[in-house]
């Protein structure tokens, strides 16, 4: 039997009964990496979807970072289709080197909720009083970036709650295909494992930094203790 925690949705159940007319999960991926972009994922669900006769979501769904790239990449298009709507949106390793993590974490949300189906968009504009935000992490870093719209901030929520499980997924992917690609234009990345390690912190990309220094596609604010021995800044 796997031990691995599916997500339910408890929580979203307990907001959508206390009036939320949306719930939206929202998480980060790509926090921690050396290279390219941070991205959010925002996932809106509806009281439909706790409905007795609602479709279940995928049963593979769970925290992006619990299941493997095939089944992501399996799931993707199920969980977009079961969620109301969804949308990603990424900062730049230049706007992290810029403006630091935590807003450009906040921008991000922004730009992924500017993703959202327009009718979508629309529908949760018209309704943000009634809205309810779970954001994985032990903090708010949206700081009210998404307007009057109350934030319900659990850890594990990527483990635990489908709306924001479906946004880790959604989030990994389209974040893991843009590595992907940028890796496929540039060879000059192939030392550097980018497209396996999709911009974290391994042995490999390590190695590789300290001996040909940083791309115009890495983190070069926060390399400087990794590289610090080399003199390279």
């Amino acid at each position: 039997m796997s031990s691995r925690t599916y997500p339910s949705l408890d929580l979203e159940r307990t907001l959508f009964e206390s009036g939320a007319r949306f719930v939206i999960g929202v998480d980060e991926v790509g926090r921690g990496a050396l290279f390219g972009p941070v991205a959010v994922g925002v996932a809106v669900i509806s009281t439909e979807s706790i409905a007795p006769d609602a479709a279940p979501w995928p049963d593979k769904l769970a925290d992006s970072k619990l299941i493997s790239e095939k089944v992501r990449e399996q799931i993707f298009e199920p969980v977009g289709e079961w969620v109301h709507g969804w949308g990603v949106g990424m900062a730049s390793n230049q706007e992290i080197d810029d403006l630091g993590i935590i807003r450009c974490l906040a921008l991000a949300a922004v730009r992924a909720v500017g993703q959202l189906p327009a009718d979508v968009r629309t529908e949760v504009a018209s309704a943000l009083a009634e809205s309810r935000v779970i954001l994985d992490g032990s903090h708010d870093w949206l700081a009210g970036a998404l307007g009057p719209v109350g934030v319900q901030v659990r850890t594990k929520a990527d483990r635990d709650c489908v709306s924001v499980a479906a946004a880790s997924v959604l989030a990994k992917v389209v974040r893991d295909r843009l590595v992907t690609q940028l890796a496929a234009e540039d060879p000059r990345l192939d030392a550097f494992g980018v497209a396996g390690n999709k911009g974290y912190s391994s042995a490999g990309h390590i190695a590789a930094l300290r001996e040909l220094g940083p791309t115009p596609l890495h983190r070069k604010s926060w390399l400087t203790k990794i590289l610090a021995e080399d003199a390279l800044f």
